[in-house]
């Protein structure tokens, strides 16, 4: 009868020890998976500003704007366009 107690008890502790390691590792991984959402959210932030920044540098106006200003380009004279028909 000692021996089927002892057999009980080591299998009790051993469910015991499983479900409270069971637990930790769950509560690490929601800590990390808020983390990680939190950081989503930042990078989803981070995405439209950038978006945001390269719709200003790329319009039409301000590439024409450096296109003279910095590197003294113009817009060719009429009579310096050729249309080539097939």
């Amino acid at each position: 009868m000692a021996r089927i107690n002892l057999i009980l008890l080591a299998a009790v502790l051993i469910c015991a020890l499983a479900a409270v390691t069971t637990n930790h590792r769950a509560r690490k991984l929601i800590i990390e998976y808020e983390r990680e959402t939190k950081r989503m959210q930042a990078l989803d932030v981070e995405w439209g500003q950038l978006q945001l920044e390269q719709s200003t540098w790329a319009t039409h106006a301000r590439v024409e704007e450096i296109a003279r200003q910095k590197l003294a380009m113009h817009a060719p004279k009429p009579a310096q366009i050729l249309s080539i028909t097939p």
